[in-house]
């Protein structure tokens, strides 16, 4: 068994490499035909893909996942409607494929010109989040990229049904099935198969938790773009209009909690701290009935205004809670603020709300992460909010890509070198 699935992923990628070569030579005009046909096809669609969802939905609660995971596994109307819209958005973005970084002209008269070009062949690892699969396999496409998509057990008969769209709209534009495949199985030996193919995968990018994110980056021959959590970080300056801090802090912390740029932690200057935390308890209480787990100073503010904390671990504060729980201290400065962001956090997003742009700049400069918001939410450290279209995934990483990772971070880039018959001395 574990001979036919290893020749199952060798061919996946032998094919895969194959359609790279077409891939990088594809016209714009095809990939976005591609793309567009794929934007019809999914709301068209959308009874077959619900029903598969709800066979997804009907195991996770049978396997007992939690009410964060089967969210991030949900097809609703309104999310197949967004994932859609981000397949016409890619479509309308600017191919990044041969576009010219730079150029020069060497004292031999050599023309040497810089130009984006695509990786070739990327692997994406996935877990419970279904509009991964339609997500990277856009962005795959666009950048001239063959996809090779391994999702989770979790949504496997939604990515079935969203990679037969995807295999449709590649059809009908003329372009090779292999550039874009779904591994049919979700026997681990499938995933350890897949990270030793380094001859003929360039890149993989695993999404999900942690525990997925470590196993692929330590077991990888392969290179590997990756975040392994979102510690994201809302702080509350001495400046700070409260009620903004309200909104953001609610926003940040329980639009969508099971998220990697959600908020985990908050920081409030000890300067407004016996008028802010009271409120934004309050407010992050009423919104989704918000469990704060609180350093004693927190605690003791709060306590005199009878609203509920727990008391916090140590390591509550280097925790991404996925939940509706966020752990509360003070800090004395920004400085501090700054400080116990970078020792705690994960590098991901984190915010301030201030109204000293001094004070802005000084955390925005300091604060040593992909994403650094100045009163906005840290939901927004996205490629759909970035105008990338959508995105393959949140980089923590320093080399290659850091943020979302858009088309442009899914090429590398060659040099062309052209000539009248200069030779080396």
């Amino acid at each position: 068994m574990a001979e036919n699935i290893d020749q199952l992923v060798l061919s996946i990628a032998q094919r895969a490499r194959a359609a790279s070569y077409v891939l990088a030579t594809t016209p714009t005009t095809a990939k976005n035909a591609a793309l567009r046909k794929l934007a019809e096809l999914i709301p068209s669609a959308s009874d077959r893909l619900f029903e598969a969802n709800r066979r997804d939905l009907a195991q996770a609660e049978a396997n007992g996942l939690s009410k964060a995971q089967i969210d991030r596994l949900t097809l609703t109307p309104t999310r197949l409607a967004q994932l859609a819209e981000s397949v016409g958005q890619v479509a309308e973005l600017p191919d990044p494929v041969g576009e010219e970084l730079d150029r020069t002209v060497r004292p031999n008269g050599l023309l040497l010109r810089r130009v984006r070009v695509p990786i070739g062949v990327i692997g994406i690892i996935y877990e419970a989040r279904p509009n991964v699969t339609v997500d990277c396999a856009i962005l795959c496409l666009k950048s001239g990229n063959a996809a090779i998509l391994r999702g989770g057990k979790e949504s496997f008969h939604t990515n079935v049904a969203l990679a037969a769209l995807i295999q449709e709209a590649l059809a009908h534009a003329g372009i090779p099935a292999d550039a874009v495949q779904l591994i049919p199985t979700t026997d681990r030996a499938a995933l350890t198969a897949l990270l030793k193919l380094d001859s003929l995968i360039h890149c993989l990018i695993p999404r999900g938790g942690e525990g997925l994110i470590r196993f692929v980056a330590e077991n990888s021959r392969i290179p590997v773009i990756k975040h392994y959590n979102g510690v994201c970080f809302v702080y509350v300056d001495r400046k700070a209009d409260l009620a903004m801090a309200e909104r953001i802090i609610v926003n940040a912390k329980t639009q969508r909690p099971g998220v990697c740029n959600a908020a985990e932690q908050l920081l409030v200057h000890r300067d407004v701290a016996a008028e802010a935390l009271p409120r934004l308890a309050r407010a992050l209480i009423a919104a989704k009935n918000v469990q704060l787990r609180c350093d004693p100073e927190s605690a003791a503010l709060l306590a005199r205004e009878s609203v509920p904390t727990v008391a916090a671990s140590d390591a509550d504060f280097h925790t991404e809670f996925l939940d509706y729980i966020l752990a509360v201290r003070t800090v004395g400065s920004t400085e501090e603020a700054i400080a116990t962001i970078n020792r705690d956090g994960s590098g991901h997003s984190d915010a301030i709300v201030t109204a000293d742009a001094d004070a802005a700049a000084r955390f925005q400069a300091g604060v040593d992460s992909a994403a650094v918001f100045w009163n906005a939410s840290t939901r927004f450290n996205d490629g759909f909010e970035f105008g990338l279209g959508a995105e393959i995934g949140i980089s923590t990483d320093r080399l290659h890509a850091r943020g979302p990772v858009g088309l442009r971070e899914l090429c590398t880039y060659k040099w062309l070198a052209t000539g009248n018959g200069q030779v080396r001395g």
